[in-house]
Parts: structure tokens; sequence; C-alpha cells
């Protein structure tokens, strides 16, 4: 899809955690159009146009949702929450990035996510239940601690009613007794180690993953070990961090408690 200009309403402003909100935009519906897991960007000013994934599949109703960190030392930040609580129009400019849902494969699903990086992977979700009920999924969310994991009760239920859904919750403070629920887990620490202690083998699997950098490129050195295939991961680091070779050859298993 080629990226256009347009304008839309803003419908609602949501608090889900004192540091994330929830934002519902509405337009027309033919300009809407995106595919899962593409990201918008919003225009603050002449000069500043900032990105967010969009966090809602593509359901003929001219709406999308986003999810949007609130820092409140970054002055970008304070601007977009007084402008979204106030504005009625907001000018935005999408579809951008090649991060989608692969709609030709069927091979099971493996979504991994830092913070409010789970927007994009939850139109990933929502589209792939639309196109194939059946088809396995493993999204592992990572956060610094259990409130960051802002849509858990959300999440809780797809769980319930999606019986090839598995839920691994990653945090960094861990979690209390009575977490875990049939299909869902919690782990303690870093998400690339998590991967490295609970799965071995990632080799017939598309693997999506949404966070920073330094965050991303730890997840695919980890799996790079376990068959990670170069072509089967996506992710919108690779294209404005790239490096070379995206995948290593050997990969680098950390197990928890090595050196």
């Amino acid at each position: 899809m080629t990226a256009r200009t347009l304008t839309c309403q803003v419908i609602e402003v949501e608090d889900l955690t004192p540091d994330v909100f929830r934002v519902l935009l509405e337009g027309r519906t033919e300009a809407m159009a995106h595919a899962a897991g593409q990201y918008l960007e919003m225009r603050l000013d002449e000069d500043t146009w900032v990105p967010f994934s969009i966090a809602s599949r593509h359901a003929d109703d001219g709406r999308l949702e986003l999810h949007i960190q609130h820092w409140p030392e970054r002055s970008n930040s304070a601007q977009l929450r007084r402008m979204l609580v106030v504005a009625e129009q907001l000018t935005l400019r999408l579809p951008s990035g090649d991060c989608v849902l692969d709609p030709a494969s069927e091979r099971p699903l493996l979504l991994i996510a830092a913070g409010t990086g789970f927007a994009q992977m939850k139109a990933i979700i929502e589209e792939a239940q639309h196109q194939s009920p059946e088809r396995p999924i493993a999204l592992w969310w990572a956060a610094r601690e259990r409130r960051d994991l802002y849509a858990e009760s959300m999440v809780r239920e797809w769980v319930r009613q999606f019986p090839q859904l598995r839920f691994h919750a990653v945090c960094e403070d861990g979690f209390e007794e009575g977490f875990a629920e049939p299909r869902i887990e919690g782990h303690h620490g870093r998400v690339d180690t998590a991967l490295a202690s609970c799965l071995a083998d990632v080799s017939a699997q598309d693997v999506y993953i949404s966070g920073s950098p330094g965050m991303v490129y730890a997840c695919v050195d980890v799996l790079a070990s376990m068959g990670l295939e170069p072509s089967r991961v996506f992710s919108d680091v690779f294209s404005y961090a790239p490096r070379d070779p995206l995948v290593p050859t050997l990969g680098s298993l950390v197990r928890e408690g090595s050196s």
C-alpha cells in the first residue's frame, strides 16, 4: 500500500495505566486501510511527525487503535497528550512498514514484544485469528514490572477463548505466586534469557519482534541457535537499524545462570 496523508477524528482517549493510553481514531474506511503490523505517522506540527504502531487489524469500519507510552520528561510526549485530549481532528500519514503478517504463510507464529511493542503484535494476532483461527500463536511480552503489561486481562481472555494461543509474560521484577494459568506462564528476567531457557527449535515458525534494536537483536541472536530462518523473522528494526548479517551463523544461546 502507498502511504497517504489524511485527516481523521479522535473518538476516544483512555488511560490504560498511568504511563500508557489508548487512542481510537476514525476516518474514511478506504483511507484507514493497512496491513496487520504496519504503523502510521501522526503530525504534531509542521515539521514533526511521530510514528506509532497500529494496534488493530483493518476491519473495514474506518477505525484504528493506538497504544501510546507517555514520557513526562519528553516535551513531544506532553504535547501529544494535550493535543489528543483536545483535538477534534488529526493529520496522519499511513500506512508504513514492512513488518506485516504474511497472508501466504500458515506457519506457527512466535511473537515477541517489549512494552508498547505489544500494539503491533495485537494487530497481528487479531488478523491471524481472523484468517486462520487454528493457527498456533505464542506471544512473549516483556516489561519492567507487571503493571506495564497494560492489556494483561485482555490477553488472558484471548487465551481462554482460543486454545491455540499461549502467553508468556516476562518481567524484570518477576511474578507473584498465582500468575500462571493453563497456557499462561510468567518468567523472571530478560526476554532473551527467557527464550533461551524455554525454547529449543524455532525453525518451523514465523517470528515477529517489536522493541528497541538492542532487545530485538538480542532475541535474534538467541533464536539463531535454535534454527531461526533468516527469511522468516520480521521487525521494523531491520529497516531503521540494519546489521549484517541479520541472523548470525552460530547465534548465542545463553542459558540462565551461565557466564
